[in-house]
C-alpha cells in the first residue's frame, strides 16, 4: 500500500457558546481542516489540525511531493521527512505531521483489519474517562450559556455532571482577576462535593507570586491538579516547591527534550499529553513510556477536537497503561461533528473506545460540505483575540483581565450570529 493522494477541506463546527480563554476566545465555533490521505488501493486514512483556510489547506497538500509513493505503515520516517527538528526551526511542521501520522495509521488499520490501538500495543481499558472542562463564555446565538457569574459556573458544572456524567471537572481560567476565579473555584468545589475533582488551567497568564497565592487558597480542595499557571519552568519549579498540589503542563513539557529537562530538574508532575502538539499518536505513547519509567502522571489534552481527533485521543488513552487522570475534551461544547453517527456520546463521564479498523470514524459528506460552505460563509476569527475587549491583548504574566461585572454582548459577535 502506497499513498496516491492528499486533500485538505476547511470546516468551521458551531460550539453552544463562545468560549473564553487567557489570549482570546473560541468565537462560537471551531475551525478545522479535515485532512484526506488516499491509498493506491482506494482506502482513505482521515486526520485533523486546527485552523483553516487557503494558507493551512495549501500547507498540507504541499505534502504531496513528499508523501506520494511512500508506505503509510512507515510512520517513524514521517517525522524526518516532513519535520526534522533542524528544518523545523524553519518551518514548524508539528501539527501537520500529526495529521498526516493519524491519517496513515488509520490506513494500515484499515488494511489489517485492526483498529490503532492494536498498532500500539493492544488496549488496557475498554473506556475513557473525561473531565467537565469548563470555560467562562459569552453567550449563545439563542441568548443563553453565558459563564460570567461564580452561579452561573456553578449551574454549568452540574448541567454536564447530569447530562454527561462527569466527576471531574476543569476550570479554564486567566480571563477574569484571580480572586473573583478562585471565589468561582472554591463554589465549585463546594457545590460539586468531596467525591468530584478539581483541576485549574489559566493558560499561565498568572505571576509565580499569583500562583502560589492560589495554590495556597485552594490546598484542603480536592484537587486532581493545578495546571500551568505560570508560563515558564523555572517559574513553574518556584510555584511547585512552595506547595503540595501536583502541577500539569500541555504548554512547556511537549517534546521530548523538554520532558528530559523537567525530569533532571522537576517542575511538574503531570504531563498532558495532545496527539497534536506532540505531533501524532505515536509520540505521545513514547512521552508516556518515558513518564512512566520517572513515575510521571500522564493525561491526555485537548486542543479543540472534531470526531477525528477525539478518535486519536480515544485510541491513545486505550494504550497507555500509565493514564491515572481522566482526559480533557471540548467536545461537548460541540453542536454538531462531521462523522458518521453524529456526536459520541459519554456515559458516565467516560466513552467507549472504537473497535472497527483504523480510527473506527468516517467521514459524514453532507456534514463536511455543510460546514465548510459555513465556513467560506463566516471566514476565520482571531483566536488570540476577544471580541468583547476590542484591541486587548494580554500581558505575560497578565495583568489586565476581563471585568466580570460586563454582561453585554460583544457587538463583534453579534455581528457574526447575524450573518449565519
Amino acid at each position: 500500500m502506497k499513498i496516491a493522494a492528499i486533500r485538505a477541506t476547511t470546516v468551521t463546527v458551531p460550539l453552544e457558546a463562545p468560549l473564553r480563554h487567557s489570549n482570546g476566545a473560541h468565537w462560537g465555533r471551531f475551525v478545522r481542516t479535515i485532512v484526506e490521505v488516499e491509498a493506491d488501493n482506494g482506502l482513505i486514512g482521515l486526520g485533523e489540525l486546527g485552523g483553516g483556510g487557503q494558507s493551512a489547506e495549501a500547507a498540507v497538500t504541499g505534502l504531496t511531493d513528499y508523501l506520494v509513493g511512500h508506505d503509510p505503515a512507515d510512520t517513524e520516517a514521517l517525522r524526518f521527512m516532513i519535520a526534522n527538528p533542524t528544518a523545523s526551526l524553519y518551518n514548524n511542521r508539528t501539527q501537520l505531521l500529526a495529521a498526516i501520522e493519524f491519517a496513515c495509521l488509520d490506513l494500515v488499520g484499515q488494511q489489517a483489519g485492526l483498529p490503532v490501538h492494536a498498532l500500539l500495543g493492544g488496549k488496557v481499558r475498554e473506556e475513557v474517562e473525561f473531565a467537565s472542562y469548563l470555560f467562562y463564555r459569552y453567550p449563545g446565538p439563542d441568548g443563553t450559556g453565558e459563564v460570567r457569574t461564580n452561579e452561573q459556573l456553578v449551574a454549568e458544572a452540574q448541567r454536564l455532571r447530569e447530562d454527561h456524567g462527569f466527576r471531574v471537572h476543569k476550570l479554564k481560567g486567566g480571563v477574569f482577576d484571580t480572586d473573583h476565579e478562585l471565589a468561582g473555584y472554591q463554589a465549585l468545589a463546594e457545590a460539586m462535593g468531596p467525591a468530584d475533582k478539581l483541576r485549574y488551567d489559566p493558560n499561565g497568564a498568572l505571576s509565580v507570586g499569583e500562583s502560589i497565592r492560589f495554590a495556597k487558597a485552594i490546598e484542603d480542595l480536592p484537587n486532581d491538579y493545578l495546571e500551568d499557571p505560570v508560563y515558564s519552568l523555572p517559574g513553574m519549579r518556584q510555584v511547585r516547591e512552595n506547595t503540595h498540589i501536583l502541577l500539569a503542563t500541555n504548554t512547556v513539557v511537549v517534546n521530548t527534550e523538554q520532558l528530559a529537562t523537567t525530569i533532571l530538574n522537576p517542575a511538574v508532575d503531570v504531563v498532558l499529553l495532545d496527539t497534536t502538539f506532540w505531533g501524532g499518536i505515536r509520540p505521545c505513547l513514547k512521552a508516556a513510556a518515558i513518564c512512566e519509567a520517572f513515575s510521571l502522571g500522564v493525561a491526555v489534552h485537548s486542543s479543540g477536537e472534531l470526531g477525528i481527533q477525539l478518535a486519536t485521543m480515544l485510541h491513545l488513552g486505550a494504550a497507555v497503561p500509565n493514564l491515572t487522570y481522566a482526559a480533557d475534551a471540548h467536545y461537548h461544547h460541540l453542536l454538531d461533528d462531521v462523522v458518521q453517527g453524529g456526536k459520541r456520546p459519554y456515559v458516565n463521564g467516560k466513552m467507549t473506545v472504537p473497535t472497527e479498523p483504523g480510527l473506527g470514524v468516517k467521514l459524514d459528506r453532507d456534514k463536511v460540505a455543510e460546514y465548510a460552505e459555513l465556513y467560506r460563509e463566516l471566514g476565520d476569527y482571531p483566536y488570540d483575540r476577544d471580541p468583547g475587549r476590542p484591541g486587548w491583548y494580554p500581558l505575560l504574566p497578565n495583568t489586565s483581565f476581563a471585568d466580570p461585572r460586563e454582561d453585554r454582548l460583544p457587538e463583534a459577535l453579534a455581528a457574526e450570529y447575524a450573518r449565519r
